[in-house]
């Protein structure tokens, strides 16, 4: 089985507020603590989150963005947390928002937004989860994830080319590449 994406997963919406965001689910067969750890936890988010994040879990706690070869270090602020449902906070300006629903005792349906500062990126921000998240579907089945899940390495390129072909808004600057 190809561990690497193929197809998009995300989908372009515009939100209640009217602002622009992609937006991902998954289920996974482990309960939602176990899932909460995966967008927690600084080792577990080494695995397929595109930077090292270090997260003060409190609302205005820090977030500390580093090791991306692409982007300089940064930080960001939690939004709102309430463990183990809810999660966001900012980064770069855009917002991630981690929603874990419990569908029952094995199961968590796992949703990430990524509320988008500007429409254009959303193709280029889109590629790029299904890359990090092809790496976490593959670490929450036991596996690794061979191959980059970050950078102008990754395998994000024809991804990117199909959410354009979808009409996804796209033009956006490549940290990397351009």
């Amino acid at each position: 089985m190809s561990t690497e994406p193929t197809t998009p997963t995300g989908t372009y919406l515009t939100l209640d507020d009217g602002r622009p965001a992609v937006r991902f689910s998954r289920t996974y067969d482990h309960p939602v603590d176990r899932v909460w750890q995966f967008v927690t936890d600084t080792d577990e988010l080494a695995h397929w989150f595109p930077s090292r994040a270090v997260i003060e879990l409190r609302v205005g706690g820090t977030v500390r963005f580093s090791d991306d070869p692409n982007l300089e270090d940064s930080t960001g602020h939690v939004l709102a947390v309430d463990p183990p449902r809810h999660l966001s906070f900012d980064w770069g300006g855009d917002e991630l928002h981690f929603d874990l629903e419990e569908l029952d005792e094995k199961r968590t349906r796992f949703t990430l937004t990524n509320v988008l500062v500007a429409e254009n990126t959303a193709a280029r921000n889109g590629a790029g989860w299904e890359v990090c998240l092809t790496a976490l579907d593959a670490w929450a089945r036991g596996e690794r994830f061979d191959g980059p899940h970050a950078g102008a390495d990754a395998p994000w390129q024809e991804i990117y080319a199909r959410y354009v072909e979808a009409g996804v808004p796209s033009g956006a600057s490549v940290p990397g590449l351009d």
